[in-house]
């Protein structure tokens, strides 16, 4: 069965405790809950990860290569605007990857308008919600050639 990495960045596991304005009240494990749902009516799995440190991050999308995942849907959090690393790490693997984000980062603080990150991805999906990863999978799931 086909597998993709849902990977998120720093605090994204505080979903539903932080900034609720912004994040709404819906837990990470409500994410993931989502995610896993939306992969069973696809029929693929899906391999979890959370990391608040860059370079388990960058291990994580190094990992999904050497593991032959289809796909990667990514949040990289905080590190979207600062880390020209996890870039290097997307565009070093040919594994399609969608970046996405709860949030609108285009109408936030002028700081969240540039993605370090999106320039090394396939796409990028902002503002929807937990419905930007299913989305983002599913996406990934209908190009997938094989």
């Amino acid at each position: 069965m086909k597998q993709y990495l849902i990977l998120n960045g720093p605090n994204i596991n505080l979903t539903g405790l932080r900034e609720k304005g912004v994040y709404g009240a819906r837990t990470y494990d409500d994410l993931l809950e989502d995610i896993r749902q939306t992969a069973v009516q696809l029929g693929v799995t899906v391999r979890c990860i959370q990391s608040n440190t860059e370079g388990v991050l960058i291990d994580a999308i190094q990992q999904a290569y050497h593991d032959g995942l289809c796909g990667i849907v990514f949040n990289p959090g905080g590190y979207t605007h600062t880390s020209v690393a996890l870039h290097d790490a997307i565009a070093s693997v040919p594994i399609p990857t969608i970046e996405v984000h709860m949030s609108n980062i285009h109408a936030r603080e002028s700081f969240r308008h540039v993605s370090m990150t999106a320039s090394a991805c396939r796409g990028q999906i902002v503002g929807l919600g937990f419905l930007g990863y299913s989305l983002a999978l599913t996406a990934l799931v209908k190009e997938d050639p094989a």
